[in-house]
């Protein structure tokens, strides 16, 4: 029985601003947008940002070291919460969810601008608990990031429906024992739940 079901955020709950925000900043700087986009992505993750070990300035001087770029940090995080822009399709999923019973909550590799877009679009009152990166000092690229989460709701793995956009996630959500659907679009995740009776 699903118990659990475990959203992602940007990509899922909302559209993925990360990424988009990137790709514009890339794009007003004159610079390639995909590579630029690998290079912050890769910061995030190797500065301690996304897992709270760093702060935001560190994590923006390193971009710059890394691409050369010369926008200042406000300019480039109102870029990317911007587009965090909620999914009001994906909020009725949860809404229905939660009223059927079953905890729905968040997981998250965000930092400390998630704070910063509840408070802007207001969301995290439409679920049990929200889970981020920042807070855990752990990211969904170490795997148990998942028992941890699932011990500390006192489930079982197999009693939780983890939904992510970015495939490794899924896979590693997987090997961790919970059940998974890789999010696509909005026209099939209706679908995609009924496999799984919901």
């Amino acid at each position: 029985m699903i118990r659990v079901v475990l959203f992602d955020f940007g990509g899922v709950i909302a559209e993925e601003g990360f990424y988009q925000g990137l790709r514009a900043i890339a794009e007003d700087s004159g610079l390639a947008p995909d590579s630029f986009f690998r290079t912050a992505e890769e910061l995030i993750h190797r500065t301690g940002y996304v897992t709270g070990r760093a702060t935001e300035a560190e994590y923006w001087a390193a971009v710059r070291r890394e691409s050369g770029i010369g926008r200042t940090d406000a300019y480039m995080r109102e870029q990317i919460i911007s587009r965090f822009v909620l999914r009001p399709g994906m909020l009725a999923h949860a809404d229905r969810l939660r009223a059927a019973g079953r905890n729905v909550s968040i997981l998250s590799d965000q930092t400390d601008w998630l704070a910063e877009i509840d408070r802007r679009t207001p969301f995290s009152d439409r679920f049990d608990r929200v889970y981020n990166s920042y807070h855990l000092h752990k990211s969904k690229r170490d795997a148990t990031v998942f028992t941890d989460v699932c011990h500390d709701m006192a489930v079982d793995a197999g009693d939780v429906l983890f939904v992510d956009d970015n495939i490794r996630n899924v896979t590693r959500a997987a090997g961790a024992g919970l059940l998974t659907i890789h999010f696509m679009d909005m026209g099939q995740f209706p679908s995609a739940l009924k496999n799984f009776g919901l």
